[in-house]
């Protein structure tokens, strides 16, 4: 984006903020609403809901059931499964 481009963005955000500030209704909304946006851009991408959590780990199971991957024993240790697997 060009700097005149950005600045008629700028120029035209600003315009209408300036029409809607006397509206309390509206200036809540476009709080609530710049909130999201930030929320959006600072989200971790790491970040994982529940039901993605779960899925991944049911997914997890079914590829192991396939033979298709590795589970630990119960009291083995990191070097000894990489060792068994490895």
């Amino acid at each position: 984006m060009t700097a005149v481009q950005l600045n008629a963005m700028n120029t035209q955000l600003l315009q209408g903020i300036g029409i809607i500030a006397d509206d309390e209704s509206l200036m809540k909304r476009l709080t609530k609403f710049v909130a999201k946006l930030v929320r959006e851009k600072t989200q971790d991408p790491t970040l994982m809901t529940k039901e993605e959590f779960f899925a991944r780990i049911d997914k997890a199971e079914q590829e192991i059931a396939e033979g298709k991957g590795h589970k630990m024993l119960p009291n083995e240790s990191l070097d000894e499964f990489l060792k068994r697997v490895g």
